[in-house]
């Protein structure tokens, strides 16, 4: 274990250049299962229910498994085994350590402080931070009154980090803000610095009984790239909320799939199972429990879902969906047994489909440095998947590998993003008002142009290897003189704006 932690580098995971990915291609046979994880402990089998890859470069191989059982499992997914090697041979090999975190189920897991510690969220209604090398948990966070089903990390700051719970609410912490008080295992104890309640309410919740706490369960949530807007989405529907962490008393604005109903019915109302961003933070993902996984543009909100993806089943809010680093792809489990990944400028095309699980595949994850995929499943197991190895070329030519992209800062993004000459933008009035409670469609494929996410390098050899290209690119919404700042560029201090709220009224 000592070996393994060695080398950490102290810098944080933005700003870091993101590694040339494998190109993926649009069939099954491109994908090869490199390993299979039994999740059991003293011979009782249980049902894993998040997986994540170490952030670092140094570490991007370890896989951290959590499970209903309430125990945290590390494996390192570099072990090659031959293809009659059993499970329980690789897992056995594969395993660097495992420890009870809880005594109950551990919905999602978190990696901070350079792969040092991690986070885990309990349906025990608490959050525990842990030494990954000792094993050791290093504090308590307290404060939800129901399970807790999603954790998300600050980008640039890993003491602070947001959280939602099945109890309604969602709430910031920091890790730094210990109490003098300890529990019975001398844990230092962690209370909210703010708590948001009934963030996500059902219309019809006056009529649904108390028992009822999915009518309002939080079931994700997200710390945008700006480092001071949250995003968060619930059971009731599916309606993405956004918000301002200097100004909680309502949310900044929201989006979400279809417009509201002009007849006096009431329409069905879809939860939304996860969410997930990409390096950059421009795309952001939501699974509906209408089978359908919508893609966002973070900078064009007013728009609604630009892409919609359909093909997995979503029959329960285990199912997760997540877009690859890069934002080329979209990773996501389904009911049936099956994982599916679409190219995210493919949307019509039909998915590749990776088989091999013998029941629902829920949590799914990317490496953040390969191409490296891993899928977890209600069969007990998790399946770590990688390129057939005719992909992977010494000289990594440009045609078999993706571009290399970069995880800008704020200040860079948004210069990147602003330069019409590198970037070919037109100009896209839009507004949008916090007010406005109302949703929209989805655009047609046929009319819909994506912003491009990669360097200004990498646009240049782009344009004048593709001059071809018939894609084009949006100016982003500040780029219009009445439009609002966006999101995740906020205006110059000199317009002496005060919060997130402002970013989305018109000039």
């Amino acid at each position: 274990m000592e070996s393994f932690f060695q080398g950490i580098r102290s810098r944080e995971l933005t700003g870091l250049q993101v590694r040339k990915r494998p190109y993926i291609g649009d069939k099954a046979s491109d994908f090869a299962v490199c390993g299979a994880l039994e999740v059991e402990h003293n011979g009782e089998e249980t049902p894993p229910l998040a997986i994540s890859f170490a952030k670092s470069s140094k570490n991007s191989h370890v896989l951290a498994v959590s499970d209903e059982d309430g125990y945290l499992s590390l494996f390192d997914t570099r072990k090659n085994f031959p293809p009659y090697a059993s499970q329980q041979e690789y897992s056995d090999k594969s395993r660097i350590s495992d420890w009870e975190a809880h005594q109950n189920a551990i919905f999602d897991i978190c990696w901070i402080k350079e792969d040092t510690n991690l986070l885990t969220a309990s349906g025990d209604q608490t959050i525990k931070v842990w030494d990954a090398q000792k094993q050791k948990c290093t504090g308590v966070l307290m404060g939800h009154t129901g399970s807790i089903k999603s954790i998300y990390c600050h980008p640039t700051n890993s003491d602070l980090l947001v959280s939602g719970s099945r109890d309604g609410s969602f709430a910031m912490w920091d890790l730094r803000c210990k109490n003098a008080s300890k529990n019975r295992r001398t844990e230092a104890c962690i209370t909210p610095t703010t708590m948001i309640r009934r963030a996500h309410l059902s219309p019809q919740s006056k009529r649904v009984r108390r028992k009822k706490a999915a009518s309002m369960s939080i079931t994700s949530v997200l710390y945008l790239k700006d480092g001071i807007s949250i995003a968060t989405a619930g059971a009731v529907d599916s309606i993405v909320k956004f918000w301002d962490t200097r100004y909680l008393k309502a949310q900044v604005t929201q989006a979400c799939p279809r417009p509201k109903s002009s007849t006096g019915k009431e329409r069905r109302l879809h939860g939304t199972s996860s969410l997930s961003q990409d390096s950059n933070g421009v795309f952001l993902t939501a699974s509906c429990m209408d089978n359908s996984i919508y893609l966002y543009n973070v900078l064009q909100l007013e728009k609604g879902p630009v892409r919609s993806f359909s093909g997995c089943r979503i029959e329960s809010f285990y199912v997760k969906s997540e877009i690859s680093p890069d934002a080329a792809q979209l990773l996501s489990g389904s009911s049936d047994g099956n994982a599916y990944i679409w190219q995210v400028n493919k949307p019509d095309t039909d998915p590749v489909t990776l088989k091999t699980h013998d029941g629902e595949v829920t949590a799914v994850n990317w490496c953040p440095l390969d191409g490296k995929i891993a899928t977890a499943s209600d069969d007990f197991t998790v399946r770590i998947w990688n390129i057939q190895s005719n992909y992977f070329s010494n000289s990594r030519s440009s045609s078999s590998i993706r571009r290399r992209i970069m995880a800008l800062p704020t200040e860079e993004c948004r210069k990147l993003l602003r330069n019409e000459e590198q970037m070919g933008l037109a100009k896209t009035p839009c507004s949008l008002h916090p007010s406005d409670e109302v949703c929209y469609e989805i655009d047609s494929p046929n009319s819909i142009t994506m912003p491009s996410v990669s360097t200004p390098e990498s646009q240049k050899k782009r344009f004048s290897s593709d001059s071809d290209s018939k894609e084009t690119f949006e100016r982003t919404p500040e780029a219009a003189t009445k439009s609002p700042s966006s999101v995740l560029n906020p205006p110059p201090s000199s317009l002496k704006r005060k919060t997130i709220r402002d970013y989305f009224l018109a000039a």
